[in-house]
């Protein structure tokens, strides 16, 4: 796993490994048992400070989503990944396939990432159109 640090986007570079992680997890890249890369690795692939790191770990340890092994390393205790999100599913499929339509039709990363943001967003506010088995005419 390699993570990738963003020191303009205002986010902390501890919760940007640990969202990264958790992503992984969710997408079924990393498996229980899987060890993560030590803080020396993500270090030297990063330059940030190895305290960065480890607070990102124990952040993910206290979330019991990893486990310290002295000597050996930091290890995935548990998965976030659900069938949905497998890359095979029908799903992701689904999804892949509208990128494309997206994109053709001019769509860039940032739009694309703003339209998903508020379907998400419309789709879990319980009070907003768009609620999962709700039709149109319920929500005029």
């Amino acid at each position: 796993m390699e993570f990738r640090v963003d020191r303009r986007s205002g986010v902390a570079t501890y919760l940007q490994i640990v969202t990264q992680v958790k992503q992984a997890l969710r997408l079924g890249v990393l498996e229980p048992g899987d060890r993560l890369p030590t803080a020396r690795e993500v270090v030297a692939a990063t330059a940030i400070n190895p305290n960065t790191v480890l607070k990102a770990y124990r952040e993910l340890e206290r979330e019991g989503l990893v486990e310290p092994r002295p000597g050996a390393g930091t290890f995935v205790r548990r998965s976030l990944s659900h069938p949905g999100a497998a890359p095979d599913s029908p799903l992701r499929l689904a999804l892949a396939a509208w990128m494309a339509r997206a994109r053709e039709e001019g769509l860039d990363r940032e739009d694309i990432t703003a339209l998903i943001a508020a379907a998400v967003d419309e789709s879990f506010n319980p009070s907003g159109p768009g609620r999962p088995g709700q039709s149109r005419e319920e929500t005029a």
